[in-house]
């Protein structure tokens, strides 16, 4: 199971591209977990997470994340504005899971 934190601002239209990607991934028969969240919540279970995204709206908060994720083998990413403006939830996924096989 490939277990994945999306970060964002409040949450509202990552909400929405999340439920596309579950989607997405239950059509390819991918086990995935995906959660989206605003940075105040990032903290929280890092070390269960194998993928770390940043919507492009927060893609500022990179280097604080890859401090946070130094030691750990969690794969951080940020979300290409066009896929995520466009809902382009298998652009996305393949985001995904190019950073997890990193």
């Amino acid at each position: 199971m490939l277990n994945v934190l999306f970060v964002c601002v409040a949450g509202m239209s990552t909400s929405l591209l999340v439920e596309k990607i579950k989607k997405e991934a239950e059509n390819r028969g991918i086990e995935m977990q995906l959660k989206a969240v605003p940075e105040a919540e990032t903290r929280k279970g890092l070390d269960e997470i194998d993928v770390l995204l940043l919507g492009p709206q927060v893609r500022y908060l990179e280097k604080q994340m890859q401090k946070m994720l130094e030691g750990k083998e969690t794969k951080l990413g940020v979300v290409d504005m066009l896929a995520y403006g466009r809902m382009d939830a298998p652009k996305v996924l393949d985001q995904i899971l190019d950073l997890n096989n990193r």
